[in-house]
């Protein structure tokens, strides 16, 4: 099951933010009141609306942006913090064992088989790598990540490194399923950067990010059970 999730409680606006949406938004409200016509009332309406942002906190336009100027507390291993940005997961059976699977992924530089995105990712060393992802009208993003979480056969999360110009986490995790091969269970989070990278990531991530995952994921079963597994050795890699 794929899923984009949004955070809609989370503050993602600023508190000054907040006292000028507020204000706005009060004065909006007063005038469209006032007017007492069609136009009047949907003044009124965006003038609610305001005040939603200014009282909770929260904007769904930033939401849908990945946006966050609220006060926040970050984990410094945490690329994307909790509740932000574009957030896709899908879990999928696959008929291999997940020492295989694990193997597999482990070599990040076998990913873009799996994620057409993906142009490339070149491993530096044993925990760091850099990636290279298509993006629309012949653009490339690219970051350097970091695995910061493993259990051999059972689970790899990695993040982008400080000063990427895009925040991206992922983790895949690897379980026997009870019936015969494995569940394998991939999460990817994105938050795009502002200004023109920006803007063309957002762009990229709104062409359905959970139905694109779901599609790779789809993908990659029917090619890693109808073939043999490659040899995955890496010169930098102790875990293959």
């Amino acid at each position: 099951m794929a899923n984009v999730i949004f955070n809609t409680t989370k503050k993602n606006v600023g508190n000054v933010e907040r006292w000028i949406t507020t204000i706005a938004g009060l004065a909006l409200t007063a005038y469209g009141l006032k007017k007492r016509s069609k136009g009047g009332l949907l003044s009124a309406a965006a003038g609610g609306g305001l005040l939603y942002c200014g009282i909770k906190g929260h904007s769904f336009f930033y939401d849908a942006f990945g946006i966050n100027h609220g006060q926040r507390t970050q984990n410094p291993i945490v690329s994307v913090p909790h509740g932000e940005g574009i957030k896709t997961e899908h879990t999928i059976t696959i008929n291999r064992s997940p020492e295989e699977l694990y193997r597999f992924w482990r070599n990040f530089e076998n990913l873009p088989l799996v994620m057409k995105h993906l142009e490339s990712v070149t491993v530096v060393d044993d925990q760091h790598s850099h990636w290279i992802a298509k993006a629309p009208a012949g653009q490339v993003v690219e970051w350097d990540a970091v695995i910061h979480n493993e259990i051999e056969n059972q689970l790899i999360a990695w993040r982008s490194v400080d000063g990427s110009e895009i925040d991206h986490a992922g983790s895949v995790e690897f379980k026997e399923n009870p019936f015969g091969g494995t569940d394998l269970k991939v999460v990817l989070n994105f938050r795009p950067p502002a200004g023109k990278v920006g803007a063309i990531v957002a762009k990229f991530l709104g062409e359905d990010p959970a139905h694109q995952i779901e599609e790779d994921l789809n993908q990659f079963k029917s090619m890693i059970e109808a073939t043999q597994i490659p040899s995955l050795d890496h010169p930098h890699s102790s875990h293959l």
